[in-house]
């Protein structure tokens, strides 16, 4: 079900005008091929270098955008608009190359860049569709990144606390095999795929646990099951969080890369 919400996109219509824009590009490519020798540097060419200049320039306007900004309005066009534009710039600079490999050490940095930051993009969609799905469907704990930290010491407290009067069996068992993951975060990009990952089997040992102790133990038992099972919904918060904040480091500094390029490509094609 999750699959299908992330994959199905927000605004359709959006799509669907994003298809049928790439296909004119590719009639016209057709239709100036047919007209003459196609070339990056005039006519047809040409202007699809110009539309996936502007539209790149475009997609850097987006950290500056303001909720109510000029021109799209809010926040809800504006991320659609830098999507879809990002993906009609790569086809652009497709249709722009002749839908040949580039030539020379500047093409190819262009077109490889220019590749990545359209799929880095494309990605950083799926995220952040796919992440807050998985968080809200998979756990019950909510926490802010920063404060995930704070939040484990508050547990392995908690924890101490609960254990201090423990009978001896209990007690090893806590300090053996609880306390030192209990204390630490683990992130894992298992947590992509299945936020609760691996929930069941470490709860095992606890389940396990409650034959050991007597009756008036049980309890602690499984407040301390709680507590565990807290803490690996903090990794699971802390892993996925964390994949979206890396991402951005995949994405934003090629994109400035890739602008800096694309001025020395302009400049050196308007000035020769």
């Amino acid at each position: 079900m999750r699959v299908g919400q992330v994959l199905t996109p927000k605004e359709p219509k959006n799509l669907k005008l994003t298809v049928i824009v790439s296909v004119v590009f590719v009639v016209l490519y057709f239709v100036g091929s047919w007209l003459g020798p196609w070339s990056p540097k005039q006519s047809f060419g040409l202007a699809f270098g110009i539309f996936a200049s502007l539209a790149f320039l475009f997609e850097m306007l987006y950290p500056s955008r303001r909720p109510k900004a000029w021109p799209l309005g809010n926040a809800r066009y504006w991320i659609q608009a830098h999507v879809y534009v990002g993906v009609l710039a790569m086809v652009a600079v497709i249709v722009h190359a002749g839908f040949s490999w580039p030539h020379g050490a500047m093409g190819w940095a262009l077109f490889l860049l220019s590749l990545w930051v359209t799929a880095s993009g494309l990605l950083g969609v799926w995220l952040q569709k796919w992440i807050p799905a998985a968080l809200a469907q998979g756990l019950r704990v909510e926490a802010l990144y920063e404060r995930i930290p704070d939040l484990l010491e508050r547990n392995l407290e908690e924890a101490d606390t609960l254990m201090a009067d423990a009978s001896d069996v209990l007690d090893r068992f806590y300090q053996k095999d609880v306390r030192a993951p209990l204390s630490r975060l683990s992130p894992s990009w298992v947590f992509l795929l299945d936020v609760r990952g691996g929930h069941e089997r470490a709860l095992e040992p606890f389940r396990r646990m409650t034959g050991f102790v007597d009756a008036a133990e049980k309890s602690k038992v499984e407040d301390l099951m709680s507590l565990y099972t807290e803490k690996m919904e903090l990794d699971a918060q802390y892993s996925l969080q964390g994949i979206l904040r890396a991402w951005l480091w995949l994405h934003v500094p090629p994109a400035g890369l890739l602008m800096g390029l694309l001025a020395i490509h302009i400049f050196t094609w308007v000035w020769y």
